[in-house]
């Protein structure tokens, strides 16, 4: 839906494309999450229990995760479609344009991420990484009609990779630090949902900026080709700021203490288990 609504850009440019009427589902939603979280906090098995978010380690690294993959989502989707409308690649040289990216997260994410954030914390690793990959990112919003992959838009690749390879392992690694035993699945599956959640947001906004931008310089004259253009750039800097806010959340946000497993099977009162800080008391 959304690389058709970039596609007909060109097609409807004076209005834009209308994006598709959704206001009544996004309240319903909002709705439904409300009564979700009600329910879960009064429930006696709660299929979600409200007390992993006590942990700082887990409710600081959701809020970060969100804008982050709505970024890189966003990041991959547009420079897909980039390199196919507007530097002729098929889609086999596209995927192998891509390349570059998976292979520096591999790299960085299996022999450096772990030095990095023993050595200087998550915190900081995800703080500087999220910098690093807002300036991939701009790097990308300046790019031409008439770009050369190797010039315009490779290093960009390249440097984007390296960051989000050092700053998802300590995400992940924050958001995991804390959990139990019995939790471990509740923390990643948290997490995973969080993910899938920023892909949603990511999607919609930066395809609908896109195309609205492609659409309004069309209206105004532009060839197909500068249009396009104008609305990947517009989407990619949409893309950075989704970075950049990750950014400032992963400052701003407290620093977690130190916090050890205790078991979250109900103790002798019936209580369910919690977190706590090291050297806490287990009352």
């Amino acid at each position: 839906m959304s690389a058709r609504r970039i596609r007909e850009g060109e097609r409807c440019p004076d209005p834009p494309c209308p994006p598709p009427a959704g206001g009544w589902r996004s309240a319903l939603s909002i709705v439904l999450l409300a009564l979700f979280v009600i329910r879960q906090a009064t429930a006696r098995q709660p299929l979600l229990p409200l007390r992993i978010f006590r942990s700082r380690a887990v409710s600081g690294a959701n809020p970060v995760m969100l804008p982050l993959v709505a970024g890189m989502f966003g990041f991959q989707f547009l420079t897909a479609l980039y390199l196919q409308r507007l530097l002729d690649l098929d889609a086999l040289r596209t995927g192998f344009a891509f390349l570059p990216t998976p292979l520096v997260i591999a790299l960085v994410s299996v022999g450096v991420a772990g030095r990095l954030a023993a050595r200087f914390g998550p915190r900081t690793v995800s703080a500087a990484g999220l910098t690093t990959i807002a300036a991939g990112l701009l790097l990308l919003a300046r790019v031409p009609a008439d770009a050369r992959y190797a010039v315009d838009v490779l290093p960009a690749l390249v440097l984007v990779g390296a960051a989000f390879g050092a700053v998802l392992p300590a995400l992940m690694g924050q958001a995991m630090s804390a959990a139990t035993p019995d939790d471990s699945g509740l923390a990643s599956g948290l997490v995973n949902t969080t993910q899938q959640v920023g892909v949603a947001i990511g999607a919609a906004v930066l395809a609908t900026l896109a195309s609205t931008r492609t659409g309004a310089l069309l209206g105004q004259g532009e060839s197909v080709a500068a249009a396009l253009a104008g609305g990947f750039r517009l989407a990619y800097a949409a893309s950075a700021a989704f970075a950049l806010a990750a950014a400032v959340v992963a400052v701003l946000l407290p620093r977690p203490p130190a916090e050890v497993p205790v078991a979250s099977t109900p103790d002798h009162r019936g209580r369910p288990g919690r977190w706590r800080r090291r050297g806490a008391r287990v009352g």
